[in-house]
């Protein structure tokens, strides 16, 4: 893969939970062992409604010690995880716009939507993964268009920072990118969950009133409410480039590639016209 997947420097304005982690050469080995471990065996977890005073040996409990271990479960129910770990809240098929004119069930994939977003948001997860068909129609009503960039404004826009960081060249990955990165990159607008997303089957790009293709999820993308990434313009060289990922020591390589008509398809396949890229490392 060419230079275009070195890590580059972080964006003005936006900083990761964390920071990043140092290049593996600037790493201390000792870093790998973990930490260190308490030859004593660990305090026993109170049941609700015990009191805090004595355990049931009689020995006294010491309450300042509050911070959870990595895998013990907290308060909320949630367990702890390491802050190199990576969640990711993957949704499909949303088909947004679904029977919108139906007295009944009108709503019924907009509630799902905000379903998906309050789930990923309850959990903590990273970003949102949206694998094809956010709309039911490659061209929405204004309702449907209006009604979902609402619900993506009220769950993803925030001050919180994100956690995790685009290593990889942005402009070969990610389309219709307003300020030439990721939208929680933007210093202009304040998004802390993340949304990435293909394009399916039902909401592919389609020409209408001119010669360039436009899909909705376009314009979610040019809005910067989403990040659009996986399309593919020219059928005899179909390359497709990774999203990497870092997260402390966590990589990913995220593929995703829109939907495209099943002889197309096979023709790329056929005649040997698509390229998956790999990272260098």
């Amino acid at each position: 893969l060419s230079q275009s997947f070195q890590p580059n420097e972080m964006p003005r304005g936006r900083r990761p939970r964390g920071g990043s982690a140092p290049p593996p050469e600037d790493r201390d080995s000792s870093d790998d062992d973990g930490v260190a471990v308490a030859a004593a065996p660990p305090p026993r977890r109170r049941e609700r409604g015990e009191s805090s005073a004595a355990d049931d040996d009689g020995s006294a409990v010491d309450d300042s010690r509050s911070a959870a271990a990595p895998g013990d479960v907290g308060d909320d129910g949630e367990e702890d995880h390491d802050s190199s770990v990576l969640k990711i809240l993957l949704s499909t098929d949303n088909h947004l716009g679904y029977l919108e004119r139906d007295p009944v069930r009108g709503r019924d994939s907009f509630a799902a939507l905000e379903e998906v977003l309050s789930l990923a948001r309850h959990h903590k997860a990273d970003m949102v993964l949206l694998s094809g068909d956010l709309f039911h129609d490659n061209k929405p009503s204004r309702r449907t268009l209006h009604t979902t960039m609402d619900i993506i404004r009220r769950y993803c826009m925030g001050g919180e920072p994100v956690g995790f960081q685009i290593v990889s060249d942005q402009s070969q990955c990610l389309r219709s990118i307003v300020s030439g990165r990721a939208n929680y990159e933007d210093e202009f607008y304040s998004v802390d969950l993340p949304i990435f997303t293909i394009h399916g089957n039902h909401d592919d790009p389609t020409r209408e009133g001119g010669p360039e293709l436009l899909s909705p999820v376009d314009l979610l993308s040019v809005t910067n409410l989403v990040n659009y990434f996986g399309r593919q313009d020219e059928v005899d060289n179909v390359r497709v480039s990774p999203i990497l990922i870092q997260k402390d020591d966590t990589k990913v390589a995220l593929y995703g590639m829109g939907s495209m008509r099943d002889e197309r398809l096979n023709r790329m396949w056929q005649g040997k016209k698509g390229k998956f890229l790999r990272p260098d490392q």
